[in-house]
């Protein structure tokens, strides 16, 4: 007796809710009326967003950038094992309902009753297609803020279903919910949601593979096949069994699909899954920046300066030297490892801030000189852990890498590179009334020196008595022409690197010696294309003459010495012969380190450091720490790549025979034996032989 009045009771209430739901129904329809629920009209020339696909120089594909990874396919691509999946698990009654399943209302109303609370929805796959082609006007649950605000949402979801049945066929909505559905991680739509987790194209998958999109609509954190892999095979099997029930799959096939492994296609290291990371990244603001939303939705074709071979190479060599330094192979390395702190993390007991990590980092980049394009760069260790691009963001101090600006500034201004200057102790008043007196890195003196030997050997007090000697704010304005957007104080210590640069403009600047005097800013996007072909942007980078090409070949031979018989010799007993020049940096206290080297088509730079400086280890020098990741770098390009010429000597520079120790022409009254041949710009060369009055 009481469970029929239970019954009755509970079939009172449902007629109830029915009503109320005819009422809501009813209501929301008046709602809707006029332009207060979005029009079905725009489905004619309806195109889902889509992301702008990034491709590598020689036309590879990088990745995606944009809000929603898509890529649309035609319902004719889709297997059917993938549609029945689909239509099977979220409305098997789909092609049987002109958008709204009546049955599954009432179905849904029960189940809700006995469930005494929300157990069961019935969107149909028509109603879950208006709600994702308009989240703004049919917000998703979520979203709403009451149990009626729910029912309207639902109902307006009916309404817009009800006028897509009506003026499209089953076929084209069914393309564009399997082009529209979100699958979590980013991905939405079936084509990339199959490349994501599987790796290849929709076509492609197995009934298996198929199902586990099928399962992932409902619910795609929960399960998430690379998170939760045993809760996604579940529900995958459930979708299965499923298929089985209304007969896509026989008894046999549905046995062994649900034995199938789950074979996720691995994300690359760093669990991003992107190839370049911190490069994509720079990218993707960039497109933003200049076209806005735009980037995102219309699945612009971007091909960038990437070379893949070289990003490989430049990855490759930083972090082969940074765990070469972290292992003691320079010295006691007193900080925590790479290593260490990733066996941390997986334990739970390390922070992540994004630039803020407690490792030795690093940053690469390489430009070709001819034109900016940027070929390869590495922002630091690990992109899943830090965001942060140390490459294009960091400010950094560049140490001694500063030093051929002011070096170019000398010969400007028609001092040779025999060109004396003083090697002894200075002091220099502050602002506050202290004295500053810098060292050179051996704490050293050696009197005077050539501006050539000064600048191969990296002497810091020659260095700055020439900043004075000059000017600084001559010296600032060069820095300025050669492309340092960041503010260079105009004080003597800037000539030892203490003003911030980023890492990619100072790497840049040193295409104009590559250039022989062309600054050209780098730039990591060649062209952008539309779906159609029409192109929308391609790169024009603007060619600035800083430095004569007679000075820029002055210097350039100048900076040659760096790596034959200076700071940057382990170039040479690293094995890299081809002609090339180049500047160590190291900073106070050891805390960065640097070398910039360059060939006649390609400038590479490495920096290397803790995102809070502090010192790497003792003696940690440019020349010892971060020249040999750039010698491996070159080494592996080169050896796919043809060799880089040496840089032609331009007519108008004059060679003479000097003495080294005085600077004068050699002769037989020169007290040294030593003469050597050094380069002028025309009306520089000495006019007078050692030993004779001029």
């Amino acid at each position: 007796m009481r469970r029929k009045i239970l019954l009755f009771l509970l079939g009172c209430a449902a007629l109830g809710i029915v009503g109320a739901l005819g009422f809501a129904a009813y209501w929301t329809w008046f709602l809707c009326a006029g332009d207060r629920c979005p029009s079905v009209a725009q489905f004619d020339e309806y195109k889902p967003a889509q992301p702008a696909r990034l491709y590598a120089a020689d036309g590879r594909f990088i990745a995606e950038v944009g809000l929603e990874r898509r890529s649309v396919v035609r319902l004719e691509q889709v297997p059917q094992h993938v549609i029945d999946a689909f239509v099977i698990t979220e409305d098997k009654r789909f092609y049987r309902h002109d958008g709204i399943d009546y049955l599954r209302i009432l179905g849904s109303v029960w189940a809700n009753v006995k469930a005494m609370g929300f157990s069961e929805g019935f969107s149909t796959i028509t109603m879950q297609l208006a709600r994702n082609v308009f989240p703004e006007q049919l917000p998703s649950r979520s979203k709403a803020q009451s149990a009626m605000a729910s029912l309207v949402r639902k109902f307006r979801e009916a309404k817009v279903a009800r006028e897509l049945e009506t003026r499209f066929s089953k076929e084209r909505i069914l393309e564009l919910y399997l082009n529209q559905i979100p699958f979590g991680s980013g991905a939405y739509g079936v084509e990339s949601a199959a490349r994501r987790y599987f790796g290849r194209p929709i076509n492609e998958l197995t009934v298996a593979e198929g199902a586990m999109l099928a399962a992932l609509p409902k619910a795609p954190s929960r399960y998430n096949p690379r998170r939760f892999p045993d809760r996604a095979i579940q529900r995958r099997n459930t979708v299965l069994e499923l298929m089985r029930r209304e007969g896509a799959l026989s008894d046999a096939d549905a046995s062994v699909a649900k034995a199938y492994p789950l074979r996720l296609n691995r994300p690359a290291r760093g669990g991003t899954g992107e190839i370049a990371p911190y490069f994509v990244e720079w990218v993707r603001a960039e497109l933003v920046r200049r076209f806005g939303r735009q980037a995102y939705e219309q699945g612009l074709r971007v091909m960038t300066s990437l070379d893949l071979d070289m990003q490989g190479a430049a990855e490759r060599a930083m972090e082969r030297q940074l765990q070469a330094i972290e292992a003691g192979t320079y010295g006691t390395f007193p900080h925590v490892t790479y290593e260490a702190y990733l066996a941390k993390a997986q334990n739970g007991s390390a922070a992540v801030e994004a630039a803020n990590s407690p490792y030795l980092q690093g940053a690469f980049v390489a430009i070709d000189p001819s034109n900016g394009a940027v070929r390869a760069l590495v922002g630091g260790r690990d992109f899943d852990d830090s965001k942060f691009d140390r490459a294009t963001r960091a400010l950094r101090q560049p140490g001694s890498t500063f030093k051929p600006i002011v070096y170019a500034t000398a010969v400007q201004t028609g001092r040779p590179p025999s060109y004396f200057l003083d090697d002894e102790p200075i002091e220099v008043p502050q602002l506050d009334g202290t004295l500053w007196a810098p060292q050179n890195y051996d704490l050293k003196f050696e009197g005077r020196v050539t501006m050539r030997r000064a600048l191969y050997q990296s002497r810091n007090l020659p260095a700055i008595r020439l900043t004075m000697e000059l000017g600084e704010s001559g010296v600032v304005e060069m820095a300025k022409a050669f492309g340092l957007t960041t503010k260079v104080p105009p004080f003597p210590s800037i000539a030892l690197g203490s003003a911030d640069v980023y890492p990619i403009e100072m790497i840049a600047s040193y295409a104009t010696f590559a250039n022989l005097g062309w600054r050209v800013p780098p730039t990591p996007i060649l062209r952008v294309e539309t779906l159609d072909g029409r192109r929308l942007f391609e790169a024009n980078p603007e060619r600035v003459q800083v430095l004569g090409r007679e000075e820029a070949w002055i210097m350039v031979d100048m900076m040659k010495d760096v790596v034959t018989r200076g700071s940057g010799a382990v170039v040479r007993r690293n094995g890299f012969m081809l002609p090339t020049a180049g500047k160590t940096g190291t900073t106070n206290e050891y805390s960065d380190v640097w070398y910039i080297g360059y060939t006649t088509d390609l400038v590479a730079g490495v920096w290397m450091g803790f995102d809070q400086p502090k010192r790497i280890m003792n003696d940690a020098q440019g020349g010892r720490l971060a020249a040999p990741a750039w010698t491996s770098f070159m080494r592996e390009v080169y050896e796919r790549k043809p060799a880089a010429p040496d840089w032609p000597r331009p007519f108008g520079i004059t060679s003479v025979l000097i003495d080294p120790a005085t600077g004068l022409l050699a002769g037989p009254g020169c007290a040294s034996d030593s003469a050597r041949v050094e380069f002028f710009l025309p009306g520089t060369e000495p006019r007078t032989q050692c030993g004779r009055t001029p």
